[in-house]
C-alpha cells in the first residue's frame, strides 16, 4: 500500500480469475480518484494476463482462493482505509457515481454501508431484459451492499467462505442485524455483460446455486430467505411492490421475457439438484 493510504477514504477490491478482457478497464475507471482511494486485485490463479495488466497499472495483486468469498475477505483485510468497496472485474464505476460515493462516505453522518445502483450494458435483447429486471432490485433483499465501513466488516467477520453465490446476501443480513445504517446511491455503476449467451448465463447461475441449501439452512429458511429463493417474491412481489407495478404495465414484453429467463434458471437448478 502507498504510504499516503492513511489519508485515503476507500479501498476498491476486485476479485479476478482470467479477467484480462475486463480488469484494465475496471481499474482505469478509478484512475482519476487515486488521491482518495486505493485499488487492489485479489486473483485466483489466473492463467491469462490478468495479473500482468493489473501490475502494469500500479495495482497490487494478491493471490487467494478457492472462491470469490475468500478473495474478497483477503482484499478487505489488506486494506487500511475506513471504507471498502467490492467490484467485479466486468464492472465500471462511472465518474458521477464515484464522486457521489466520495461525498457520502466523507460526510459527518456517513452510513455504514451502501447499495450502488447498477446498469447492465452489452449487446442483444436479453441484455436489455436483464437490465430491466435489475432495475427492480435496488435496495431490496435481492440486492447486495457494495461499500462497507471496514469496522463493520471486522465486526461481522466479512464474507462466509463456505458460501459461493449467496455470500452477498449473507453479509447483508449480518450487517443489517448488527444495526448498520445503509443507503442507496442515486447514480449507477455499469456492469458490462458483453453479448448475452444463454449457455454461459445458465452455467453461471447453476454454479452459484451450489451452496444455496447451505445458505438456506444457515438462516433457518426464514421469511427473508423465502423471499430471496422462493417463487412468490422473486416472480411477483419484487416487481409489484411500492408502486413498481406501473413500470410492469408499461413494459409487458420485457416482463414476459423476465419470466422466461426466471423459468429457465429454475429448471436449471432443479436439474442440477437431481444430478446431485
Amino acid at each position: 500500500m502507498d504510504e499516503s493510504t492513511a489519508t485515503k477514504l476507500l479501498t476498491v477490491v476486485i476479485p479476478t480469475r482470467n479477467e484480462e478482457r475486463n480488469v484494465g478497464k475496471c481499474i482505469e475507471a478509478f484512475a482519476s480518484a487515486s488521491s482518495w482511494l486505493d485499488v487492489v486485485v485479489v486473483d485466483n490463479a489466473s492463467t491469462d494476463a490478468t495479473c500482468e495488466i493489473a501490475r502494469s497499472l500500479n495495482v497490487p495483486v494478491f493471490q487467494q482462493g478457492p472462491e470469490r468469498s475468500a478473495q474478497r475477505n483477503r482484499g478487505w483485510k489488506e486494506s487500511k482505509t475506513p471504507f471498502v468497496c467490492f467490484m467485479d472485474a466486468d464492472m465500471r464505476m462511472q465518474p458521477e457515481a464515484l464522486e457521489e460515493i466520495r461525498s457520502i462516505i466523507s460526510s459527518d453522518d456517513a452510513p455504514d454501508a451502501l447499495y450502488i445502483r447498477e446498469v447492465r450494458v452489452g449487446k442483444g435483447w436479453w441484455i436489455k431484459v436483464r437490465n430491466f429486471e435489475r432495475s427492480f432490485y435496488d435496495a431490496t433483499c435481492i440486492d447486495a451492499l457494495r461499500v462497507f465501513r471496514r469496522s463493520l466488516l471486522e465486526k461481522t467477520g466479512g464474507y462466509d467462505e463456505s458460501i459461493t453465490g449467496e455470500e452477498d446476501w449473507d453479509l447483508d443480513r449480518l450487517c443489517l442485524n448488527a444495526g448498520a445504517k445503509v443507503a442507496l446511491t442515486k447514480n449507477a455503476l455499469l456492469h458490462d455483460e458483453g453479448e448475452f449467451s444463454w449457455k454461459r448465463h445458465l452455467r453461471k447461475k447453476c454454479y452459484y446455486s451450489g451452496t444455496m441449501e447451505r445458505y438456506r439452512k444457515k438462516w433457518n429458511n426464514d421469511a427473508i430467505v423465502r423471499k430471496q429463493l422462493g417463487i412468490g417474491y422473486r416472480f411477483f412481489g419484487v416487481f409489484f411492490e411500492n408502486g413498481k407495478w406501473r413500470k410492469v404495465l408499461l413494459h409487458p414484453l420485457m416482463m414476459a421475457s423476465i419470466y422466461i429467463e426466471r423459468f429457465a434458471v429454475g429448471v436449471c437448478y432443479l436439474l442440477r439438484n437431481r444430478k446431485g
